[in-house]
């Protein structure tokens, strides 16, 4: 069976953890930062992690 080939969005999105969940960046932390409060862009700065049902999505476009 030959290899799957990576999708090239997806590995500069997302990355695997060591337990194997998938690790993603937070959206809208771009433009417009004056509309937002000092909490709202604070939490935006962390990463957080893909939901279990859009895991396995993610780890075939990653090719694992």
């Amino acid at each position: 069976m030959p290899k799957t080939k990576t999708h090239s969005g997806a590995k500069k999105r997302f990355s695997v953890t060591g337990t194997g969940r998938v690790k993603r960046e937070k959206p809208y932390h771009g433009h417009m930062l004056t509309s937002k409060t000092k909490k709202r862009k604070r939490s935006l700065r962390q990463s957080t992690l893909v939901s279990k049902t859009e895991d396995y999505k993610i780890k075939m476009l990653l090719g694992q």
